[in-house]
């Protein structure tokens, strides 16, 4: 028998090396990426600027909305980052009895409620109340507006000026009511200066 030569050999286990490693390389397949989860988008469907949006009853003007910008969302929501200033007429649609202003709006659909917040006022025109508050909730179906009871509140009338937190205000009865009351203060009416 005769000896293998070395030569024969090596290229032969070169090539036996090779196919090994070409067979474990073609039984690995590089690993697809999962099909990633679509991204969710929750911001604003529609966004309006300068906006002025009117409600009537009779063809009487009860409410007018105005906000820099208002933003709807899929759900019924409305933002106004801006601020909002609602005016509310009587039911002549004639004059006006309220107005309720804040820095910043969120009205929650499925609640009829509307959130406002910083420098919020209430101004009852024909009685010349005025009430103000940092956070402040306008239930438009009960037609109140209220603070949380944390809240501190200012209520100002041509006599009194009141303070306190968990104000509630009926805007149709022009009653309110602090939950903790904190002070009243008397105003006096203003006199003719001396001469």
């Amino acid at each position: 028998m005769r000896p293998f030569p070395l030569m024969c050999w090596l290229p032969s286990r070169a090539a036996l090396l090779l196919l090994l490693a070409s067979s474990l390389a073609a039984g690995c397949k590089k690993a697809e990426p999962q099909a990633k989860e679509p991204v969710k988008y929750n911001g604003p469907l529609l966004e309006s600027t300068n906006v002025l949006t009117l409600y009537s009853d009779s063809a009487k003007l009860q409410i007018r909305y105005t906000a820099p910008l208002e933003q709807q969302f899929e759900n019924g929501d409305q933002l106004y980052p801006k601020g909002l200033l609602v005016t509310f007429f009587d039911k002549s649609g004639q004059k006006v009895v309220n107005r309720l202003s804040g820095k910043y709006c969120k009205y929650e659909k499925a609640k009829n409620l509307y959130t406002m917040r910083g420098n919020v006022r209430v101004n009852n025109e024909e009685k010349q109340q005025r009430m103000y508050t940092e956070e402040l909730f306008y239930d438009k179906q009960r037609n109140v507006v209220y603070t949380d009871s944390a809240t501190f509140a200012q209520f100002v009338t041509p006599t009194d000026s009141l303070t306190g937190y968990g104000l509630f205000y009926n805007m149709t009865t022009s009653r309110y009511l602090f939950k903790r009351p904190a002070g009243q203060f008397i105003v006096e009416p203003a006199t003719t200066t001396p001469q």
